[in-house]
């Protein structure tokens, strides 16, 4: 198994920023390649989602369901076809991390497990000639680099202001 881990601070309470993760659909307008997010179910755990991608001539609808969540704290989820992957956002209180001024912080951390033999064409509409290792290898940097962005303007939004954001990327095998 790989593992992509994403991690930064925010200056609100922790309920605020689980409400804003929780909102599966609102994500679309954080990221590049992420174009739409269909809902099916309440949000809880059991809630399934389609999320359509694209990126350069691909496009894919990624299938996920919450697998569980414990309120202000993290929300379980997994890929259900053509990859094997798990997921968790996190989120944990820091008192101590919150810099003169502000009254709370807490770390966010987003990890992402998949096995990336696992990996199968199904909805990827890829081009001719064009294989689906070739394609993981080239998205591999995306991951990393939209992931930057997308929590950098999260932030941005559950603070209600812009800073610099410091965002730890680990990425490693299992």
């Amino acid at each position: 198994m790989e593992r992509v881990e994403v991690t930064t601070v925010i200056y609100a309470p922790p309920e605020r920023v689980f409400e804003f993760l929780v909102d599966f659909p609102g994500y679309a307008r954080y990221s590049e390649y992420l174009k739409d997010v269909r809902q099916n179910g309440d949000g809880g755990a059991g809630t399934r989602y389609q999320l359509e991608f694209a990126w350069w001539n691909l496009t894919y609808t990624a299938h996920s369901e919450v697998t569980a969540i414990d309120r202000a704290e993290s929300i379980d989820w997994r890929i259900l076809k053509d990859i094997d992957a798990v997921g968790q956002w996190r989120v944990e209180p820091e008192p101590e991390s919150a810099p003169e001024g502000e009254d709370h912080a807490c770390r966010v951390r987003f990890l992402v497990k998949y096995d990336p033999d696992s990996a199968r064409a199904g909805d990827i509409k890829i081009p001719r000639f064009v294989s689906i290792s070739w394609v993981i290898d080239k998205v591999k940097p995306k991951i990393r680099s939209e992931a930057k962005r997308i929590v950098e303007r999260v932030v941005r939004d559950v603070e209600g202001r812009h800073r610099d954001v410091e965002v730890t990327i680990d990425t490693s095998a299992d």
